[in-house]
């Protein structure tokens, strides 16, 4: 298994931010080819101080393999999802690829 980490740091406008997110670029985001599960998560507070977490955001895209991953993010969709996602959150967004450890 290999997934695509986003994690988003806490935007200026919540508000904006998830209408933005869950209305536009989650949906363009579902139709990569080859992307089996998608998983959001919020973050409420920081474990360490209890006050407003770094991180306001994750999504794990989940795929079968590696392969699959780079065929889906080299896809039209994905190429889309890649390119709304640096217009609506570029400047706060971290991407991690990653395998599942055995």
């Amino acid at each position: 298994m290999a997934k695509v980490v986003a994690l988003y740091k806490q935007p200026k406008d919540k508000e904006k931010f998830d209408e933005h997110y869950f209305n536009v670029h989650g949906p363009i985001t579902a139709k990569i080819p080859g992307l089996r599960e998608m998983k959001v998560t919020k973050f409420n507070k920081s474990v360490m101080t209890g006050g407003e977490a770094e991180y306001y955001l994750m999504c794990e895209m989940i795929y079968d393999s590696m392969e699959d991953l780079k065929n889906g993010m080299r896809s039209d969709e994905g190429k889309a999802s890649g390119k709304d996602l640096m217009g609506f959150a570029g400047d706060l967004v971290t991407l991690m690829i990653g395998e599942e450890a055995e």
